[in-house]
């Protein structure tokens, strides 16, 4: 049965001759500056007796984290990771004993003063059997530059739209439907994506100056797919 004048019109997936439909692609590509700066830390302790080589690592552990801690607000967050202490073994005749132990503890901290970084990623370094990794740049996932991203992606695909519906000599009607392409391959927030690696061991008796850390820039993209109606045109 054919639909009456008062009832809704079902939505065709396609254009028509009255109503043509036309579909383009929205594309925005930033280039800004990093939010968050993150550093590995590695403490390690060695020693022949178990109690001895935990005893050091603990105590090595405490400075560091007092150290990170001292810098306030610079530092947004620290976190202990992986924790552990491993036996040597060695031949013996025929057997194995142990020869020594091995720790290591790993801190992970997230900064957002990079004038602090250098200094702090200095002091850590110069630390006895300390290990510095990082930094990695990176942007919070609230950050503004995404949605700036989004909104500009949008704004190219009307654009789009509307000079292909100026071509044909006619104007957009409405919007039929926005779709966010990247939605299901986005990468996630600690991707790694942009950024500069650096590994950095303890090994000078002197105090060392703070080291010139230049934040890397970070790329955000931003993919839309977006479909309008628009009036006849006069081909």
């Amino acid at each position: 049965m054919a639909p009456t004048e008062t009832e809704p019109q079902p939505a065709l997936p396609y254009g028509t001759p009255d109503s043509p439909r036309i579909a383009v692609r929205g594309e925005a590509h930033l280039e800004v500056d990093p939010e968050i700066a993150r550093i590995g830390i590695t403490v390690s302790a060695r020693g022949t007796d178990r109690r001895e080589a935990l005893t050091d690592l603990t105590r090595r552990n405490a400075t560091a984290l007092d150290l990170v801690k001292s810098y306030g607000d610079a530092v947004e967050r620290v976190e202990t990771g992986a924790f552990s202490i491993t036996p040597e073994l060695t031949k013996h005749g025929r057997g194995e004993r142990i020869r020594a132990y091995h720790g290591r503890v790993h801190i992970t901290a997230e900064l957002t003063d990079f004038t602090a970084l250098g200094e702090l990623t200095t002091r850590l370094a110069d630390l006895d059997l300390t290990r510095v990794d990082g930094p990695w740049w990176a942007l919070r996932p609230d950050s503004p530059s995404h949605r700036q991203a989004r909104q500009q992606a949008v704004r190219e695909a009307v654009q789009r739209a509307r000079e292909y519906a100026e071509a044909l000599g006619t104007t957009l009607a409405a919007l039929v439907e926005l779709a966010d392409i990247g939605a299901e391959n986005a990468e996630p927030y600690a991707s790694g994506r942009a950024m500069r690696a650096m590994s950095l061991a303890s090994a000078a008796t002197e105090e060392a100056p703070p080291l010139d850390l230049e934040p890397q820039r970070q790329h955000v993209y931003a993919q839309v797919n977006a479909r309008f109606t628009m009036e006849p045109p006069r081909l």
